[in-house]
């Protein structure tokens, strides 16, 4: 089958255009459509295929092997009929976006760093780059900043095909080897990098490049960018929690980090006098609580964190031979805890599991679990021992 011919290489603004269907196979439950020539750019180099339609018939995604493109559709359309194709210009030019600004900041990452941009997935709300070497939040700061003056430079976006010998004297980004023709997209001053994806013409177009999140990577940097359309959405929805936020603390939106810094502080000021109150509270009722032969039974549905080995540690030091703290209730279970200064209570834990469907073990003198059951029966079970 011959290749097909690949509009978007002339012209990566093509948004509607005329082909003739070459081949229409099932897959599974859809189509694989050839086309003499199409606009839709296949998956490739980290980027997702074009979707649209062909006649009305929705393309799904786009792929390409061996030169030739195949579009995944819903419905079968008739070989040799001609067909008039519908980019979704919307998705298309997002991601325009995107590759465009990748390469201005990949460029800039390799000539200050030397760094190559050894992986690129550009999803649809998301763009990450991963490049071979380290980068601080002060340099990528930076970086953004050289980025969107590109950007406000409006230069020229170049596609162009150099010959053999014109590429031997030409340096510029590549992933990968390549057989037959280059296509060397350039951005005066910025990067000149091998690539098959449609780009914008101009990098104003871009709009604005926004760095929003930077994690060590295999040893490197993975950089997650915005652009465009994607980073005005995001400036949107973050503009709109910071209102929000300022609402809640009556504060101006750029003192809302100052305001939250002074509630988590007080925050932290109360949680401290709060479990000092906790722990007088757990003194006054180990006091309140009697002490029975042979197991003190406690239980509460309050006690959260510690508090129970807290509260049966203090009913041991009053001469407590055996404690059993249970916290929760009959609808959501009970944690236990089970001690002992005297005595083994590893078979108080297990025949607790054995009964309620219970887990949990320990130490000799401390046993740890939970269970579900009524108070009552596990009362029950405690007393018969």
């Amino acid at each position: 089958m011959k290749e097909t011919a690949k509009l978007y290489y002339a012209d990566g603004y093509v948004r509607e255009f005329d082909a003739c269907v070459v081949s229409c196979r099932p897959e599974g439950e859809r189509y694989r459509v050839v086309l003499d020539r199409t606009a839709f750019f296949p998956e490739g180099g980290g980027q997702y295929g074009d979707v649209g339609c062909l006649d009305g018939v929705q393309v799904t995604d786009t792929k390409e092997k061996g030169g030739i493109i195949f579009h995944e559709t819903d419905t079968a359309l008739e070989e040799g009929k001609c067909v008039h194709g519908i980019l979704d210009w919307e998705v298309r030019f997002d991601r325009m976006q995107q590759h465009s600004g990748e390469h201005i900041v990949s460029g800039i990452v390799h000539r200050r760093f030397g760094y190559e941009n050894v992986g690129f997935h550009l999803g649809d709300d998301y763009c990450t780059m991963d490049f071979n070497g380290p980068i601080t939040k002060e340099e990528l700061k930076e970086i953004e900043w050289e980025a969107n003056r590109a950007v406000f430079e409006n230069l020229d976006v170049l596609v162009t095909y150099p010959s053999k010998d014109e590429l031997a004297q030409m340096e510029y980004r590549s992933k990968i080897e390549i057989d037959g023709q280059v296509r060397i997209v350039t951005i005066p001053g910025y990067d000149v990098c091998a690539c098959c994806a449609p780009h914008v013409k101009k990098t104003g177009e871009i709009g604005l490049i926004k760095l929003v999140n930077r994690m060590n990577y295999k040893g490197g940097e993975r950089i997650t960018m915005l652009c465009g359309g994607r980073a005005l959405k995001d400036y949107d929805r973050k503009q709109e929690n910071a209102k929000r936020i300022g609402a809640l603390l009556c504060e101006k939106e750029n003192e809302i980090a100052e305001a939250v810094e002074r509630l988590k502080e007080e925050q932290g000021r109360l949680k401290s006098k709060a479990a000092s109150l906790r722990q007088q509270m757990l003194v006054y009722k180990a006091q309140e609580i009697e002490i029975q032969e042979p197991i003190v039974r406690v239980f509460e549905e309050e006690l959260t964190g510690n508090e129970p080995r807290e509260l049966m540690n203090l009913l041991l030091e009053r001469g407590a031979r055996v404690c059993a703290v249970f916290a929760g209730t009959d609808v959501t279970g009970y944690r236990y805890v089970i001690g002992s200064r005297t005595e083994d209570v590893r078979p108080v834990s297990r025949m607790l599991n054995e009964k309620f469907q219970g887990r949990g073990g320990g130490k000799p003198e401390m046993v740890q679990g939970s269970l579900s059951a009524e108070k009552s029966l596990i009362a029950e079970a405690l007393e018969s021992l």
